[in-house]
């Protein structure tokens, strides 16, 4: 079987678990808030990276270097996938997922601040036509922009900034070793805000596999995107990745009734456009 067959099965097993966990948060949304979603999901997660961890004899290699570089990424990632899960009842699926695409151009942006990379005319020039596709999809109009495109769009940023803290942690730290401060730190964080007003509800037998979907699914989506990108160069596993925008905006309309916006889907292919000419060409 050839590395690029590979990869695509790979791929297949995230956009499953991607679009999994958007339908499964759009039911938990519906008794739970986004602070309970992400702390019953990580109690959840930390279980499971324990157990593979200990079968796979990987628990070893769980250590505290580089600490404070782990809170920084999975508070961004908190805040990121909080801001999404929050996102997620308020706008079109598509809608969402095509401004989760943008997560790479300010990965473009960002490097430079925290990567030391350099920031080319050519760079500017995809991040520019990124963001033309940004604003097709944002749609604003004189009143402003909706809440949830606002959050949406933060998210992605918030996300960026995980992509590049995780980019450091990988020259030294194992998948199991971010795995598990992924889990443990954002219980933590979804603990104190859970928590601290003293009013939480707690799932029930229906809303509980819904919570479970989003927790297998997380942890997941990210094991088998890791696993194309290790096998395939980007530029091949990135197309890919992009075939969930249609999948989930079928669903949209099929499951919720939502509207296939054309705007939404022409912001989304420049999107797609700026990053795969950043991901092939840019030097």
């Amino acid at each position: 079987m050839s590395t690029n067959l590979r990869a695509a099965l790979w791929m297949i097993g995230a956009i499953f678990s991607f679009t999994s966990m958007a339908i499964a948060g759009r039911f938990a949304s519906l008794d739970h808030d986004t602070f309970e979603i992400m702390f019953f999901r990580s109690i959840l997660g930390i279980l499971i990276v324990l157990v593979v961890a200990h079968v796979a004899g990987t628990l070893g290699q769980i250590n505290r270097d580089r600490i404070g570089l782990h809170f920084a990424r999975n508070l961004a990632h908190f805040t990121g996938q909080n801001l999404w899960f929050f996102a997620l009842p308020l706008i079109p699926l598509a809608q969402l997922f095509a401004l989760e695409f943008t997560g790479p151009i300010w990965v473009l942006l960002l490097a430079p601040l925290f990567l030391n990379e350099r920031l080319t005319v050519e760079k500017l020039a995809y991040a520019a036509l990124g963001f033309v596709g940004i604003m097709i999809v944002a749609q604003p109009d004189f009143g402003g922009i909706s809440i949830g495109v606002l959050t949406g769009a933060t998210a992605a940023i918030a996300f960026a900034l995980t992509a590049i803290f995780t980019r450091k942690l990988t020259a030294t730290a194992s998948i199991t070793c971010i795995l598990f401060y992924l889990t443990t730190m954002q219980a933590v964080f979804g603990a104190i805000m859970v928590f601290y007003d003293g009013q939480v509800t707690w799932p029930t037998a229906s809303g509980l596999p819904w919570l479970a979907v989003i927790g297998v699914a997380g942890l997941l989506a990210h094991f088998c995107l890791t696993q194309a990108l290790k096998i395939a160069p980007a530029s091949v596993v990135m197309p890919l990745d992009f075939a969930r925008l249609p999948l989930i905006a079928i669903i949209g309309m099929v499951f919720y009734n939502e509207t296939l916006d054309g705007w939404v889907l022409l912001g989304a292919v420049l999107i797609f456009t700026a990053n795969y000419l950043n991901v092939t060409r840019a030097k």
